[in-house]
């Protein structure tokens, strides 16, 4: 959960957010936070520290060495996992290993997400390894672009892709919905949200992550249980085919991605 909306939720809701982070593979929570055993304070935009069973530190992919604080790498979990966690793949032990222990030699469950963690142990989830794009020879997620996009103001949510391009190798593009879309409807305006995003992005993440082109779309193509399907809206700004799209919640949302690349 981002910082802007665990502290809006905070407002409105008057009440401690703690947010968690687990997986699919984990069935319970792999980052959280326990107050009433260690008495720690949560911090916003953090999904807290590591759970009780999990050796989960941050790790650079290339090397296995474990990361500096406040340095990008891997998430990964030193074997054994706890119980209750994904043991094997039925009648395939060959592909649950290579899957998941296959980067650092059978010692590492590699979760596929890029982190960060601070002087205190806090981790902070920067995105899918397949969601961050290399702009220029700089590794950004493009999670950390739509978290400080979503500091304005006026964003309701968004969603940033990475497209190839010739000299910087990919470059990312921004998808954002409005609170209100009659914002954008005049170029006097738009050109003013546009700037004050791109200077949101510049300076939490500095120049190398300022998005290529920002769009304004009505709604955003998503899942039935309501993620927003990147590859699709990827594929719309390559003008790609999308793929399957039987997972698709908001037909009228592609439309919407469309129409607004035919605005800009």
């Amino acid at each position: 959960l981002d910082e802007s909306t665990a502290n809006w939720l905070t407002k409105h809701l008057g009440v401690p957010i703690l947010d968690h982070y687990w997986q699919t593979e984990s069935g319970w929570p792999i980052l959280s936070n326990t107050p009433k055993f260690d008495h720690k304070p949560h911090k916003q935009g953090s999904p807290g520290y590591p759970m009780y069973g999990y050796d989960a530190h941050v790790i650079n992919e290339d090397t296995g060495e474990s990361c500096a604080a406040g340095e990008k790498g891997l998430l990964a979990i030193r074997a054994p996992l706890p119980p209750g966690c994904l043991s094997t793949v039925w009648q395939n032990d060959e592909r649950f290993i290579s899957s998941y222990f296959g980067m650092f030699d059978g010692k590492q469950y590699s979760t596929s997400d890029y982190a960060v963690a601070d002087e205190e142990g806090y981790f902070y989830i920067l995105g899918r390894t397949d969601d961050v794009i290399n702009v220029a020879g700089h590794r950004i997620g493009t999670q950390e672009i739509e978290e400080a996009m979503s500091t304005h103001p006026e964003m309701a949510e968004c969603a940033v892709v990475g497209i190839e391009d010739e000299l910087k190798g990919e470059l990312p593009i921004a998808f954002c919905v409005l609170k209100d879309h009659q914002q954008v409807e005049t170029t006097e305006n738009r050109f003013r949200i546009e700037q004050q995003i791109i200077g949101a992005v510049v300076k939490s993440l500095g120049g190398i992550a300022r998005p290529a082109a920002i769009y304004f779309p009505q709604s955003l193509p998503k899942t039935r249980s309501g993620k927003i399907l990147r590859r699709a809206i990827r594929a719309l700004a390559e003008d790609k085919p999308t793929g399957d799209m039987s997972t698709l919640d908001n037909p009228t949302a592609i439309d919407a991605i469309q129409q607004s690349m035919k605005d800009y």
